[in-house]
């Protein structure tokens, strides 16, 4: 190949990581967060209950359970216990929390995934103005919810989303969780989801603050019932309808689920990553065209004889780190990892295929023993 052709595949590389930087909704950046007042106090919130659905959450519920408390006393608060066999009523229970109702969930009907269904009964028994839709595995930070409630108000608000910090312990949650999030907002840049945009809407499923009124308008969430990623689907049908949204980062909420091996996080990714794509083959490939592009051609490029090539990959390899910049040093980690990149964006491209290969053989995706196929109901329980 000559080396006007192999100075164009370098340039290829540079151009997605340059106009990544350059783009004005800086998807990279981490200007939307939001965290606890330092100068916390105490405040009614008898007019929020928090909804929290959950399966097996036995070994973390008590500590979900404290972080609300930590809230203060008046806040109301739903379990559904969706046909647990761990106890994890019976954990619940034992927090002897104030203002703690335990629902025992209903078997899954056809066509519903499990959390969506514990979400539905749930709301059956809310009447307060406000619902935080809350996962079992996430503690919140004392203050937290008075601040969400607090932007939420002062912004005209109809839903307010975090995207809690992820568990970064071992190994492989340090390398590629951060990748994670950086991924998610590239997907779903936050600033075009928080503005008018009507194109990109998200939210981050495990602490979500809504208007209950905006749920019901959108038919509750059997409205929602066969989607996968049903975060970023409320946040669209609630924007949709003509309301603001907003999510962010934070250090505020925190995951309890460990990731502690690849094959963890490898069949967490793969269970929605064809669905992001639409179940396309074409924008599966095009993902792959642009991945190989992006990460590889900059490294392949430092090989190639011509300077030029090599000064062009380098730029771009800057390029890349400074993109990941941001997000390693809002989890207080080493710049260093960014060289990791290449190799994680490899991953991710790797977990994508094994869930288009999956949906290709008809297996659907599986979450906490059901199995779901594309665009339908369980298969098992």
């Amino acid at each position: 190949m000559s080396f006007m052709n192999l100075t164009c595949l370098a340039i290829a590389g540079a151009c997605i990581w340059i106009v990544i930087l350059l783009l004005p909704w800086r998807p990279w950046a981490t200007a939307e967060s939001l965290d606890a007042a330092p100068d916390f106090s105490e405040d009614d919130l008898s007019d929020i209950t928090a909804l929290i659905p959950a399966r097996n959450e036995a070994g973390v519920i008590e500590t979900t359970l404290s972080g609300l408390k930590a809230q203060g006393d008046s806040l109301n608060i739903i379990l559904v216990d969706d046909q647990s066999v761990d106890g994890t009523a019976r954990a619940a229970k034992a927090s002897a929390r104030k203002n703690l109702r335990v629902v025992s969930g209903e078997p899954l009907p056809t066509g519903w995934s499990g959390k969506l269904w514990a979400l539905e009964q749930g709301l059956r028994h809310v009447d307060t103005e406000l619902l935080l839709l809350l996962d079992a595995d996430i503690e919140l930070k004392p203050g937290i919810l008075q601040t969400l409630r607090k932007k939420m108000h002062e912004d005209d608000l109809q839903l307010i989303s975090l995207m809690v910090t992820l568990r970064m312990v071992s190994f492989w949650e340090r390398l590629l969780m951060p990748a994670f999030i950086y991924f998610f907002k590239m997907l779903y840049p936050f600033r075009l989801s928080n503005s008018t945009f009507p194109f990109v809407a998200a939210a981050a499923g495990g602490c979500i603050l809504v208007k209950t009124e905006a749920i019901r308008e959108i038919g509750g969430f059997g409205a929602l019932r066969n989607e996968l990623i049903d975060d970023c689907a409320l946040a669209k049908r609630v924007k949709s309808s003509g309301h603001r949204i907003w999510i962010g980062l934070s250090h505020s909420a925190c995951s309890l689920r460990p990731y502690e091996d690849l094959r963890t996080i490898w069949n967490m990714v793969a269970r929605t990553a064809f669905n992001q794509l639409r179940y396309s083959a074409l924008l599966l490939f095009l993902c792959t065209a642009i991945m190989i592009i992006a990460f590889w051609l900059p490294v392949a490029g430092l090989f190639f004889p011509s300077t030029m090539s090599k000064i062009i990959s380098a730029s771009a390899l800057c390029a890349m780190a400074l993109s990941y910049f941001p997000i390693l040093r809002f989890y207080g980690l080493t710049k260093a990892c960014a060289l990791c990149l290449p190799a994680v964006g490899t991953l991710y491209l790797a977990m994508t295929w094994t869930s288009a290969i999956r949906f290709w053989q008809g297996k659907g995706s599986e979450w906490k023993g059901r199995s779901y196929a594309s665009k339908q109901g369980p298969k098992g329980a």
